[in-house]
């Protein structure tokens, strides 16, 4: 562990656990999940389903192996047995001081299982590759095209992997057995140009007609494998923000990646000339403060309510997000300089609006808080 990078996270999973007698962390793979849980509870016991002979084992006799792991463990990757959240739940209703710490990568199945074995009983969190302020300072004073094209997975952060290495094998693992667990693909390819696609889109409008024709499939496949992307916490989406204060809003969700560095890898950008000559340079930089603006609320323990903003005249504002103290709208700018018109739409959107509302510019130059930060200071 002596590369272990602190999480900040790790507060609210101590303070949560002491209430509840399991502990659910969920995750893309490789975000840190099992460093994480081994470096909070070195104390408990571990196991991995991961391994063929301790999923055996679950799968045969799931009473004799939660009481062969005693009464305080941790179990990784628990959707390969959901069987077991059964008898965890029988076995803590018998003996509330047991604790149970379970991850998992698999949102879609890992959350429905629990939701009807552990109701009540259950603190859920989820954990993201680092953020910008979990990396060492020397980390973050790397130039911004790097931040954005080696992304942020432990992998490449903590162990040194190329980037071209991680991201290449993270992919292909993904899609021929993530992909293949959770829904049955007769055309891998078309998955895959699917994912690309989406990667070409991200930051804009998803427009599941317009993929189906350039995929070959029908548009509730589309829809479907969106879902499996959301699912498995490649993509997430934001919703469009909506009020009374106009008829002309748009209805399509955008898209955005976890990580950009797996974006830009499926994007085919590896070298600061891509980035420079991409177009979807600006594109790429809102994903990662939007991306942000995510694990700043999970690594609270929170469930972010964001949305984005945008007239069919083209008047939008990149995210809003609303708060206990109402909301708060910002603008994303690559540039490294501070223009007075990156304030108009916000200031617009603002003047519809009642309640407290703020404004902030991010982008990537000098902080002038709190109205106009650097991403790193997101």
């Amino acid at each position: 562990m002596s590369n272990y990078i602190y999480r900040q996270i790790s507060e609210k999973i101590l303070q949560v656990q002491k209430y509840y007698p399991v502990t659910t962390i969920t995750g893309p793979r490789q975000s840190g999940k099992t460093s994480l849980c081994r470096h909070l509870f070195p104390e408990y016991n571990y196991v991995n389903l991961e391994d063929l002979t301790n999923r055996a084992k679950a799968i045969g006799d799931p009473a004799a192996f939660i009481d062969s792991i005693g009464p305080y463990a941790v179990i990784d990757e628990i959707q390969n047995v959901p069987e077991l959240m059964s008898m965890i739940q029988v076995r803590i209703d018998e003996d509330r001081d047991k604790r149970f710490i379970l991850t998992g990568s698999s949102n879609f199945s890992l959350l429905h299982r629990m939701s009807q074995s552990l109701s009540g009983r259950v603190a859920l969190f989820t954990l993201l590759p680092f953020s910008l302020k979990e990396m060492s300072s020397q980390e973050k004073e790397t130039p911004t095209w790097r931040l954005l094209t080696q992304g942020q997975y432990p992998g490449i952060i903590a162990n040194g992997i190329p980037t071209s290495i991680f991201y290449s094998n993270y992919y292909t693992t993904y899609v021929e057995r993530d992909v293949r667990d959770l829904m049955r693909l007769k055309n891998i390819m078309r998955f895959d140009t699917f994912v690309r696609l989406v990667a070409a889109r991200t930051g804009n409008e998803f427009n599941a007609s317009q993929i189906a024709k350039e995929v070959s499939v029908s548009s509730p496949t589309i829809t479907e494998w969106l879902s499996i992307l959301d699912a498995s916490y490649i993509t997430f989406t934001l919703r469009p923000y909506y009020s009374n204060i106009s008829k002309q809003l748009t209805k399509m969700p955008k898209v955005y990646f976890y990580d950009t560095g797996l974006l830009c890898y499926l994007l085919g950008i590896e070298t600061e000339q891509q980035f420079q000559a991409s177009t979807l340079r600006g594109a790429i930089f809102e994903n990662m403060a939007i991306s942000e603006l995510m694990k700043k609320h999970y690594n609270k323990a929170r469930i972010p309510n964001m949305t984005f903003y945008r007239e069919r005249s083209g008047k939008e504002v990149d995210a809003i997000v609303t708060t206990p103290e109402g909301l708060h709208l910002y603008e994303i700018k690559c540039g490294s300089t501070y223009r007075l018109d990156y304030t108009e739409n916000m200031k617009y959107v603002q003047s519809l609006l009642s309640g407290e509302v703020r404004t902030t510019v991010i982008y990537d130059g000098p902080d002038t808080p709190p109205s106009i930060i650097n991403i790193r200071n997101i």
